[in-house]
């Protein structure tokens, strides 16, 4: 008989479910065990990450889910890594490409490329990597392409509320009110990253 690696499936379950995390009902659903049994193996990976030392996340519980987290020991160096230039500049691609999903969000890549006239896959990415946009589903028709839009970490990078607060685009845009509107909105982006 095959000897089932619980704690490594639920390691993998909680990896895979990142900052929402997995409610107790929900492990034990997807591992077909009962309640009991589901935080048997939560304890028991909780334990394993406590015993070694060496390990860099730990199981916590937040508003009801269990999810993975980093240790706080490690608090100094996630600091440095979030504050790295490498890692808190986004290209100017990235920018007018966040730019556009925020206003014209939901929105597919082919029509960011139309407004852009260039291609965007590396720039969306980069946005989906920083957590700043997110496929919030699928286009009708053929092909049913994603559809883009923004995140609560966009909101809070630019300490707004909700979508309503960004600057109201004119009904006729001139090309040099766009390209100045565009151009604080960036700058802004940027001074918010940097401080």
């Amino acid at each position: 008989m095959e000897i089932i690696n619980w704690t490594g499936i639920l390691e993998s379950l909680l990896f895979a479910a990142g900052d929402e995390g997995l409610a107790l009902k929900q492990i034990a659903e997807v591992l077909e065990v009962t309640e009991l049994h589901a935080i048997e193996i939560i304890d028991s990976l909780t334990e394993e990450y406590r015993n070694n030392k060496n390990r860099g996340i730990m199981v916590v519980q937040l508003a009801g889910n269990y999810q993975l987290a980093t240790k706080k020991e490690n608090a100094d160096y996630l600091k440095k890594l979030v504050d790295s230039p490498h890692t808190s500049t986004l290209s100017q691609a990235a920018l007018e490409t966040l730019a556009i999903i925020a206003y014209k969000q939901p929105i597919t890549r082919a029509e960011i490329e139309e407004i852009r006239g260039v291609k965007t896959e590396r720039p969306l990415n980069t946005l989906m990597a920083k957590a700043l946009i997110k496929d919030v589903g699928r286009a009708e028709g053929t092909g049913r392409a994603y559809l883009y839009g923004t995140t609560k970490e966009f909101l809070d990078y630019f300490g707004l509320k909700s979508l309503e607060e960004l600057p109201a685009l004119p009904e006729k845009p001139e090309e040099e009110y766009i390209q100045e509107e565009a151009d604080l909105f960036f700058e802004k982006f940027q001074e918010t990253l940097n401080s």
